[in-house]
């Protein structure tokens, strides 16, 4: 007994010694790591920018996955745009050339960390966030409904072979391509093929069957699994507050150190929310998914607005220029020159008309943008639908929804809030930057002269609240006084609406009409018919 409890002792002992040793050199790492993070967050807490509210001469737009970023760029920047004027396709780093003199819109899910090749002091970033525990379903939802795609294969290889042999022809990019879903799609492809095959020899049998779409544990991986996951964590969990601060582990920067070492101690995360937060403050537009009207009535007069004063400018700087340069052109030789010189600039600053689905013309106004955007948005949406339940119905019965997702518990959806405690911060500045960016937008509202009516003169900003309320047009642009009695549309349209009511009361009126007068005839012709016939049974029986 004393031998056992003295080997028991030196157990003891023995790892408590061992762990004093490593105490000290976690410690120094610590130590190390948090000097390195100070030491890059002190680099990249850029300065104030002082007119950050100026479109500059390239635009970025960070794309955070899942945060409707596919809309504006499809609805609303490539209306803006031409294709000439777009960089080069940048979704996958490997295709992105900065190098590109006239490029003027850069739409990429690369992190900040890009603008290290990109003008300094002549690029606007703009971005949108999303509530982080939404934007976890969603990156869950898209990564099966991408991986489900591959489920008409017979088996997993056939399914990587001729993915490889349409990418491999194909002139745009795949989903594959484009971070991170290359990295979370394969992954989930691989799952759903595993498990599909587990089906067929029976490994689920003894599984009990849900309604729960997030627990079909025998169709597709478990939402539970999928957050706890190793690739959740590198890549999903806390991505915005990575992405805006440059960390992803898609970043340009060459050291990984900070990366390593903020995933390595979860204290080191306030250093990277400071640097992501400040960049937020700087940039030109943040929107927010779950505001996604106000969100595009803003950017339509925030950046929309802009950009066309810039297509503007750059036009009438190609007329003086061309005009200028006909003047010295003599020689057949010089007349080539500047015909191929006209070609170029014309690329460049050409716009085409607005019944094109990827540009617009310089003359529309911000209204007319808002209304190309709504029909666009509401077509793509429903494509998108259309794809997402093609794509659910080769894991039938396993359907997500906004409402399935009631059914996750709640210790699951603390869980997601806990991993994403960084991007809950950013997400709660975002909505004060939001907030900061419609106030100054109602302050750029008219105040409108109503004759008779001082309910808006005495408050202009309730004009504009009642614009946003009914989210019909965005606000006016310039704070110009508008003379409604130049402008009688409106009471055009009352009186219309008047005429029409009164027609109709008129219509139904006549028609009440005739029908008394039918049947007052009818009733007339029936007295005398029976009059009549009552005359004749009487003659008959005398």
């Amino acid at each position: 007994m004393a031998k056992e409890l003295a080997a028991l002792v030196l157990v003891i002992l023995t790892l408590m010694c061992a762990s004093s040793v490593h105490a000290v050199p976690d410690e120094e790492f610590y130590t190390e790591c948090e000097n390195i993070v100070k030491k890059w967050a002190a680099s990249s807490l850029d300065a104030e920018v002082k007119d950050k509210h100026t479109l500059q001469d390239l635009l970025f737009f960070l794309h955070i996955p899942r945060t409707g970023g596919r809309t504006y760029y499809y609805c609303f920047l490539r209306k803006l745009y031409t294709s000439y004027l777009e960089c080069p396709r940048s979704y996958d780093k490997l295709h992105f050339d900065p190098s590109k003199p006239d490029c003027r819109l850069l739409v990429t899910h690369d992190d900040y960390s890009i603008m290290s090749k990109l003008p300094k002091g002549r690029t606007s970033v703009v971005t949108i966030l999303r509530n982080p525990i939404d934007r976890v379903f969603s990156a869950y939802e898209f990564s099966v409904e991408v991986a489900a795609r591959f489920l008409v294969h017979p088996n997993l290889t056939s399914a990587i072979q001729m993915s490889n042999k349409v990418r491999s022809g194909n002139i745009g990019v795949s989903t594959l391509d484009i971070w991170p879903w290359k990295y979370l799609v394969p992954w989930m492809r691989a799952d759903l093929f595993a498990r599909r095959n587990g089906r067929e020899h029976g490994d689920f049998r003894e599984i009990k069957e849900t309604k729960n779409p997030y627990e079909m544990k025998d169709i597709v991986m478990p939402f539970e699994e999928f957050i706890n996951s190793a690739e959740a964590y590198d890549i999903l969990h806390n991505g915005a507050t990575f992405q805006i601060a440059g960390l992803t582990n898609n970043s340009y920067l060459e050291d990984r150190e900070v990366h390593s070492c903020v995933m390595s101690y979860q204290s080191l995360g306030k250093y990277v929310l400071e640097v992501a937060k400040k960049r937020l403050d700087n940039m030109l537009y943040v929107g927010l998914t779950e505001h996604h009207k106000e969100s595009a009535t803003i950017f339509a007069d925030v950046v929309g607005k802009q950009v066309f004063s810039q297509l503007q400018a750059l036009s009438s700087n190609f007329t003086r220029t061309t005009s200028n340069k006909t003047e010295v052109m003599s020689s057949s030789t010089d007349s080539e020159i500047a015909k191929s010189f006209r070609t170029k600039e014309r690329k460049a600053i050409e716009i085409p008309s607005s019944n094109n689905a990827q540009s617009t013309n310089e003359t529309m106004t911000v209204e007319e943008l808002m209304e190309a955007y709504d029909g666009c948005s509401s077509s793509l949406r429903k494509t998108q639908a259309r794809r997402r339940t093609s794509s659910f119905k080769r894991i039938s019965p396993a359907n997500f929804s906004k409402e399935a997702r009631l059914q996750v518990p709640e210790a699951i959806l603390q869980k997601i809030k806990s991993l994403n405690s960084l991007d809950m911060e950013l997400y709660k500045h975002a909505q004060h930057i939001f907030e900061q960016q419609k106030n100054r937008l109602l302050q750029k509202t008219v105040q409108v002269e109503v004759p008779g009516d001082d309910r808006f003169n005495e408050d202009p900003h309730k004009h504009a609240e009642h614009i946003f309320a009914q989210q019909k047009v965005p606000p006016v642009q310039k704070s110009v006084k508008v003379d409604m009695q130049k402008d009688d549309g409106f009471k055009e349209d009352q009186y219309g609406v008047l005429v029409f009511i009164l027609k109709n009361i008129l219509f139904g009126i006549t028609v009440l009409f005739s029908v008394v007068l039918v049947m007052l005839l009818v009733s007339s012709k029936i007295r005398r018919l029976r009059t009549k016939l009552h005359k004749w049974f009487n003659v008959r029986r005398l």
